[in-house]
C-alpha cells in the first residue's frame, strides 16, 4: 500500500478551513502512517489554525479580486502567476497522491496545477450556491463533493456525489455533555441560554443587534454566551457580567452548543451544517454581503422544511423581539425546530468524503 501523502487545502474562513481539518482527521485515523500538508493563503488565518490542529502548512501569496478597482486588482495576475509556480513545486516536492480543496484563495491554484500535472483531485463545496473558483475547477476535478441537491447547473452531474459538509466529530452527541457544558462555561443552570454566533470573524449587524436588545434578553430571565468576533470584541467586551460572556472565539463548540437552548447564528455553510448535527432552536440571520446572497439560499433550505426561523437583517428593527420572545415562550415550538432541523443532518458527511478520497487513491 505504501505510505499515502495528501495535500489540502482550505481557508480565508473557518468555513473553509475546519471541512478541510475533518477531513484530514479521519484520513489520519484509516492512515495512521500518512503524511499530510496544507497549502493556504499567507496572512489568512488559515497560517494559524492549521498548526494548531497539528498539521504543516505552506503559504501562497494570493488573495482574491476585490469588486471596485484597487492596487490589489493589479496585482492580482502577477500574484496568480507566483501562486500557481509555487504550487507546482509544493506538489512536485511533496509527491502527493491526491489534493483536496475546500475552498478559499489557495485551494484554486492548487487544484489547478494538480490537475495540470495529472494528481487526481477532490473539491468539497459547502454552500448550496458554489464560488467562481470551485466553478472553474469543477471542468477538470475527479469528484465533487456536495452538502446540497440541485447543483448541476454548476457542476458537472457525473462528479458529483451528495455527502453534506463535514464537521467536528464531537458535534455527534452534545446531549450528554450537558452538565459538564453548564459548568465549564459556569452557567445558571435554572437560566435559559442564549447562544450568538458571528462566525470566526464576527458579524457587525449582529453584534448591533444584540447589544440594542441584551438588555431586553436579559430581563427574561436569560443568559448570554455573545461570540462577537476578532475584529469586534474590544467593542463589546465591556457587556461581560454575571449573565452575559462576551468571547472572540470559542474553543469548546461542543461544549456551547450542549449549554445552548436557542442560537442565532450566520448562515454559513458549514454554521449550517453544525447546526443541524446539533438540533437546536435557530434563528438565521443571513449575511446579505456574501456572493450570490447564498446564506440566505442556506438558511431557506432549512427553513423550507420548518426547521429554522429566518430573520434579514433589514428585518431586524422591527421583528426581532416579537420572533425571539414567541421562540422563548413556546417550548412546543422549540421542540418542533430541534426535531425538524435534526432530520435533515448529514453526520456521517467527513467519513463518506474520505470514502471517495480512497477509492481515488486506491483506482490510480
Amino acid at each position: 500500500m505504501g505510505q499515502y501523502k495528501f495535500i489540502l487545502s482550505g481557508g480565508g474562513t473557518g468555513g473553509h478551513i475546519y471541512p478541510a481539518i475533518a477531513i484530514a482527521y479521519e484520513l489520519k485515523i484509516r492512515f495512521p502512517d500518512a503524511e499530510f500538508l496544507f497549502v493556504g493563503a499567507k496572512d489568512k488565518m488559515e497560517m494559524q489554525k492549521i498548526p494548531q490542529a497539528g498539521f504543516q502548512i505552506r503559504g501562497l501569496w494570493i488573495a482574491g479580486l476585490q469588486r471596485k478597482i484597487s492596487l490589489q486588482n493589479l496585482m492580482f495576475p502577477l500574484k496568480l502567476a507566483n501562486s500557481l509556480w509555487k504550487a507546482k513545486k509544493i506538489i512536485k516536492e511533496f509527491n502527493a497522491d491526491v489534493v483536496i480543496g475546500t475552498g478559499g484563495f489557495a485551494s484554486g491554484p492548487l487544484l489547478k496545477m494538480a490537475s495540470m500535472m495529472g494528481i487526481p483531485t477532490v473539491i468539497q463545496e459547502q454552500n448550496s450556491y458554489p464560488g467562481i473558483t470551485n466553478k472553474l475547477l469543477s471542468k477538470k476535478a475527479d469528484v465533487i463533493c456536495v452538502a446540497y441537491e440541485n447543483l448541476e447547473r454548476f457542476f458537472p452531474k457525473e462528479k458529483m456525489i451528495l455527502t453534506g459538509n463535514p464537521v467536528r466529530q464531537d458535534l455527534i452527541d452534545i446531549e450528554s455533555k450537558r452538565v459538564a457544558a453548564i459548568e465549564y462555561f459556569n452557567l445558571d443552570a435554572t437560566k435559559k441560554t442564549l447562544l450568538v454566533l458571528g462566525g470566526s470573524l464576527g458579524a457587525r449587524r449582529v453584534n448591533q443587534l444584540i447589544e440594542k436588545e441584551l438588555e431586553n434578553i436579559q430581563n427574561q430571565n436569560v443568559q448570554v454566551i455573545w461570540q462577537c468576533g476578532k475584529l469586534y470584541y474590544d467593542d463589546y467586551k465591556k457587556y461581560n457580567s454575571n449573565s452575559v460572556q462576551v468571547v472572540a472565539f470559542i474553543e469548546r463548540m461542543d461544549f456551547v452548543y450542549a449549554a445552548a437552548d436557542i442560537i442565532i447564528s450566520r448562515a454559513g455553510a458549514s454554521s449550517v451544517s453544525e447546526l443541524s448535527i446539533v438540533g437546536k432552536p435557530v434563528i438565521f440571520i443571513p449575511s446579505p454581503n456574501v456572493a450570490e446572497d447564498h446564506q440566505t439560499k442556506n438558511a431557506k433550505a432549512i427553513v423550507d422544511k420548518k426547521g429554522a426561523l429566518l430573520l434579514k437583517e433589514s428585518e431586524l428593527e422591527t421583528e426581532f423581539s416579537l420572533v425571539f420572545e414567541a421562540l422563548l415562550k413556546d417550548k412546543g415550538k422549540q421542540n418542533q425546530l430541534s426535531e425538524n432541523i435534526k432530520h435533515l443532518a448529514m453526520p456521517l458527511a467527513t467519513k463518506q468524503i474520505v470514502d471517495e478520497i480512497v477509492k481515488l487513491i486506491r483506482n490510480k
